[in-house]
């Protein structure tokens, strides 16, 4: 799920803007098929911030099917947007709400909310992302973690 502020009407906005905005849906809402489509083998995911990094589409879905086991709720509110050609960058918090096991609280279901920044380099020729890098706030997340 994605919300934003002040709904645009996605047709006015950039097509570099549509494409991401298609991205991030299928990203949200775990659809794998409609991901494998975004991804090539030359894909690129780089969560900067942790340090991780997978390519090429079948890495990257891997990566996300652990990543995302269980989770009950999953969306970007996203709070600002932008693109420089085919470089979109979204600024919001992705907010989380699943068990607790990968985050040090087993039994326990968590609602986290970690602000950050995501920006995709998209190809337009083939709408295939090329990387997907995150910068996220981790300890806002480690904070609202320890508070539960």
């Amino acid at each position: 799920m994605i919300s934003l502020p002040v709904k645009a009407n996605l047709g006015d906005m950039p097509a570099e803007q549509q494409l991401a905005m298609r991205y991030i849906k299928a990203y949200t809402d775990h659809d794998y098929s409609a991901l494998m489509r975004f991804y090539s083998r030359d894909s690129v995911f780089f969560d900067k911030t942790a340090g991780v990094q997978y390519k090429s589409n079948r890495h990257i879905i891997e990566f996300l099917k652990r990543a995302h086991e269980g989770v009950l709720e999953y969306r970007l509110n996203i709070e600002h947007m932008f693109n420089n050609g085919s470089l979109v960058v979204i600024i919001g918090s992705y907010r989380l709400r699943g068990p607790g096991d990968q985050y040090g609280k087993p039994g326990k279901i968590i609602d986290i909310a970690v602000p950050g920044v995501t920006t995709l380099k998209f190809d337009m020729n083939t709408q295939r992302i090329i990387e997907h890098m995150d910068l996220m706030d981790y300890q806002t997340m480690s904070d609202q973690l320890e508070s539960q």
